[in-house]
């Protein structure tokens, strides 16, 4: 254990420590502490973050490989645990969508387990294929073992996680040697089927692909919204009117202030430096983790954190894409800064497995368990 704990990547956990801090503070601020006092979302949110601690240092100690040797059970876990949603009295409907479980003193998304489950056991299908994805066949097979995870996703209906969820499995495929003329027509056929699967989408989600198209048309939910993101984060101008000063938050003009649109919050109070500093940290945590994936000893390990990558890197992408009216609103949370329980304590499992990569980054070097 001394081993492994001496062996952390300090780096990636002080960046992560930076922006969990500040996403507090921010949090604290979307919530009116100044106010009203410590909110109820502050404490959950810190509370997260002990557990979250908690559980990053067992994501660690455990070596992957160990961890990859029950895959198969790792596999079922994670589509189980999907289907908690629909258990009467547990699960619960929010924004449109049965993806939540009520354990009384918090909710839990059990999407945001399911995806580390799916990163552990398809990098470990991957790596048990010893081989590039050069035919069809090969997408088959990866596509099938998809199946469960996005259908159950699909369901809730959660369109945001399911493309989550499609983002991690093509950059682990195109690590895994995905040919270039797959891909290529793959995007064709992609493009041609667009038509059929907007017909295919719920209603409310074919009104938010509407929404991004128009974004003129205030009567469009979320176009609203966006506007108000918008001008939050221009208020800020170059360096912001200062932290727990923002107006447009305090006055309720910002929907959802503290989770989906948490970084417009910070473009109002920290400015263009602020914002561009927020993204400058997010930018050397994923090279980081490029890094880690890059000095893994083997296959496996590097797939691994090329799936937490991938996660992260489509979070913050489309996080802060949507505050800008420039990637639909999805109800993706920022990693570390916007308040969500589920989402902290996945994100910080993520941070435990890629540290469990990087600590065992020396062929030869020791395990645990």
């Amino acid at each position: 254990m001394k081993n492994t704990l001496k062996n952390m990547d300090f780096t990636l956990l002080l960046i992560i420590l930076i922006l969990f801090s500040f996403g507090l503070i921010m949090i604290g601020s979307a919530t009116n502490i100044m106010e009203d006092g410590l909110s109820r979302q502050v404490k959950v949110q810190a509370i997260a973050f002990v557990i979250g601690i908690v559980a990053m240092l067992v994501a660690m100690l455990v070596d992957y490989n160990t961890m990859g040797e029950f895959y198969k059970f790792i596999y079922i876990f994670g589509v189980a645990v999907l289907l908690l949603v629909y258990v009467p009295g547990l699960g619960i409907e929010r924004y449109g969508a049965r993806s939540w479980i009520n354990l009384g003193v918090i909710d839990l998304q059990p999407a945001e387990i399911a995806k580390i489950a799916f990163i552990i056991s398809f990098a470990k299908f991957l790596d048990n294929r010893e081989e590039d994805l050069t035919t069809f066949k090969d997408i088959v097979m990866c596509g099938l073992f998809m199946v469960p995870f996005m259908l159950f996703i699909l369901l809730q209906p959660d369109l945001g996680t399911a493309l989550v969820f499609i983002f991690i499995a093509v950059g682990m495929m195109f690590a895994s040697g995905l040919s270039y003329r797959i891909i290529g027509t793959a995007t064709l056929g992609l493009g041609i089927l667009l038509p059929l699967i907007y017909k295919m989408m719920k209603p409310h989600q074919r009104i938010r692909i509407d929404a991004y198209l128009h974004p003129e048309d205030l009567s469009l939910p979320g176009n609203y919204h966006v506007m108000q993101s918008k001008i939050t984060i221009g208020s800020g101008m170059a360096t912001g009117r200062g932290i727990f000063q923002g107006i447009y938050h305090r006055y309720d003009y910002l929907p959802v202030q503290e989770t989906d649109f948490i970084y417009a919050v910070i473009g109002e109070e920290t400015g263009f430096v602020g914002g561009a500093a927020i993204i400058g940290l997010y930018l050397m945590m994923l090279l980081k983790m490029m890094s880690i994936a890059r000095k893994a000893k083997d296959n496996y390990g590097s797939l691994i954190a090329i799936g937490v990558t991938f996660m992260f890197a489509f979070q913050i992408i489309e996080n802060i894409g949507m505050t800008m009216g420039i990637m639909p609103v999805t109800g993706i949370t920022l990693p570390f800064l916007s308040y969500g329980g589920s989402s902290l304590i996945t994100s910080m499992v993520a941070i435990g497995l890629l540290m469990n990569v990087y600590a065992r980054r020396k062929r030869g070097s020791y395990g645990v368990m």
